[in-house]
């Protein structure tokens, strides 16, 4: 793996424990507190709610797993995430 795509596997692995929204490729949404990921970037949220487009709450999930291969992108609040150069 090069350094390249290591960047957001890193920057993930640093918002351990920060919330965050994953979308997947069908457009469902959660937002919840990133407990795990892995480098094949499956997750796991607690807290997790499944939530539509304006972010209100469809569902209270409390913990789940995401594969990694469904999923479109995660949102992190990037002043809480550190880059080292």
């Amino acid at each position: 793996m090069s350094a390249r795509s290591e960047l957001p596997l890193r920057l993930l692995s640093k918002t351990v424990n920060s919330v965050v929204l994953v979308k997947l490729k069908d457009g469902t949404e959660f937002i919840g507190r990133l407990e795990f990921c892995d480098p094949s970037m499956n997750i796991v949220l607690v807290e997790a709610k499944e939530v539509d487009e304006e972010s209100k709450p469809i569902v209270n999930l409390g913990r789940i797993f995401i594969r990694g291969s469904n999923i479109l992108f995660v949102s992190v609040d990037a002043s809480r995430v550190k880059i080292e150069e």
